[in-house]
């Protein structure tokens, strides 16, 4: 299946174990972070922050492919 991500101007997979712990995907335009997708090991959920108050829904369905796509759905102890 040949996903599209022609929204996703830039984007980066990153870890965080500081003061959560867990992986997740970072979507920018240009320096601007717009959302974050994030596995939330110690909280065993996933979680979507928005950075700006209105965000392209196609942008936003691509973003969720995209996490779903790059990010394993197991939650590490």
């Amino acid at each position: 299946m040949n996903i599209d991500f022609s929204k996703i101007e830039k984007y980066v997979i990153a870890s965080d174990v500081g003061s959560r712990d867990g992986i997740g995907v970072e979507i920018y335009s240009g320096e601007t972070m717009l959302m974050e997708i994030f596995r939330d090991d110690t909280k065993k959920k996933m979680e979507v922050t928005l950075y700006q108050k209105e965000l392209d829904l196609e942008l936003v369905e691509q973003a969720i492919a995209l996490f779903k796509k790059e990010i394993p759905n197991e939650y590490e102890d």
